[in-house]
């Protein structure tokens, strides 16, 4: 049962990487497994394998899998047909899920408005970068799909981010799903080269960050969010839908994401209240 259990739950962060406005990670969180999977990441990029949870790493990989190559057509469709309405969509989960790195910034750092200049700086770096790199890539070459798994692969560690956000930003995103829904073994294998690199590299620093620079980080991260927005802009020559069905696909996806958060805010407070009245228990 635990097994198929933890299939369902690489299932929903699969499906949660497939959206630009999900994070895998905050998925993680809210299921209950991201301190496990990056204990089980940590022990494989320094090579313990002796200490590797096999059975739980492979199970929430293949519920993953399944779920990225079930979806991956279905959404790419989706994307490709309704331009406006799909950016409505993921520009609303976007939006709430700036929440999520910033309140994991301490409170107290939260109050010191200097931090709030990582946050613009950021935000203005990638509202810039989109502005060049957001349209679609019609035949990316191997070596930028390896560049774009990379990157995106830090969304898997970083609640908050989302890797198909960073694609889309590339304008990748359709490119790659596509590849994965006509299973496009050259782009999947390349794909999947430049996400283990990411993990090995990215990632570790990112950690290392998260560890030593922790609120920094976290105010990038929001800026991040925030300035990535522009990828997500519905209107223009590209809008193939009206205004009313466009704010409707925006609030739909502010309440999908919003929907996560509290289910995540519910558990903290659960397990709060269940580690107070076990050191009551103690004393």
């Amino acid at each position: 049962m635990q097994h198929i259990l933890n299939l369902i739950r690489g299932a929903l962060i699969g499906a949660a990487e497939l959206s630009p406005g999900i994070s895998g990670g905050t998925v993680a969180l809210i299921i209950g497994i991201y301190e496990r999977a990056l204990h089980n990441a940590d022990k494989l990029i320094k090579r313990k394998f002796a200490q590797v949870e096999w059975l739980f790493i492979a199970f929430i990989g293949l519920g993953m899998v399944a779920a990225v190559f079930g979806l991956s057509g279905i959404i790419s469709t989706f994307v490709a047909e309704n331009f406006s309405l799909s950016h409505s969509l993921f520009a609303g989960m976007v939006l709430i899920s700036v929440w999520v790195p910033f309140s994991m910034i301490d409170k107290q750092d939260r109050r010191n408005p200097k931090y709030y200049l990582f946050a613009l700086a950021s935000a203005v770096l990638i509202f810039i970068v989109t502005g060049f790199t957001s349209n679609q890539v019609e035949d990316p070459n191997l070596f930028f799909v390896f560049l774009a798994a990379a990157v995106a692969i830090c969304a898997l560690v970083m609640p908050g981010a989302s890797g198909s956000l960073v694609l889309l930003m590339l304008g990748m995103y359709e490119p790659v799903l596509r590849a994965v829904s006509e299973l496009d073994i050259a782009v999947i294998l390349v794909f999947m080269a430049g996400a283990l690199c990411g993990v090995v590299f990215i990632v570790r620093s990112l950690n290392y960050m998260l560890e030593n620079h922790r609120s920094p980080t976290l105010f990038v991260m929001t800026g991040f969010l925030l300035g990535s927005l522009r990828a997500l802009w519905p209107f223009g020559e590209d809008q193939d839908a009206s205004l009313i069905p466009m704010i409707g696909m925006f609030v739909l996806g502010i309440a999908i994401v919003l929907a996560f958060l509290i289910a995540d805010y519910r558990i903290a407070v659960k397990k709060t209240a269940q580690a107070n009245q076990a050191a009551q228990a103690v004393k």
